[in-house]
């Protein structure tokens, strides 16, 4: 199962970012072999708007089922639920803990967007 995290740098030392559509980039951890790689997100850190959609659009396209992140808006939250990618909110962390969460089942599931668009309310 591929797992995508928000992240601030390129591997599993890395802190996850809370943010979702302006991450730094995407840790895409794959759980069956332990490998994983760096989806970078740097056009959608700086986008005037629709971060959110773009950044999900990464995540669905690497393959990822689960999202780990500490906030999703409203936006995001609908594309990544279209596609069957559940949504996982963490605190503060590395990226390797928050791996370790989700394998121990210490993770909440959201069944909505926590925060709301960057350009208005929910």
């Amino acid at each position: 199962m591929k797992i995508a995290v928000t992240a601030t740098g390129h591997d599993l030392e890395s802190s996850t970012d809370p943010r979702f559509g302006r991450a730094q980039g995407f840790i895409i951890y794959d759980s069956e072999t332990e490998e994983f790689s760096y989806v970078d997100n740097n056009q959608n850190y700086q986008s005037v708007q629709g971060a959110g959609i773009q950044s999900a659009k990464h995540v669905i396209d690497a393959g990822a089922e689960i999202l780990i992140t500490g906030n999703i808006g409203p936006k995001a939250y609908t594309a990544l639920n279209s596609a069957n990618v559940t949504i996982l909110l963490c605190r503060e962390s590395t990226v390797k803990d928050s791996i370790e969460s989700w394998k121990k089942g210490e993770l909440e599931e959201t069944s909505q967007a926590n925060v709301s668009g960057h350009w208005g309310g929910m």
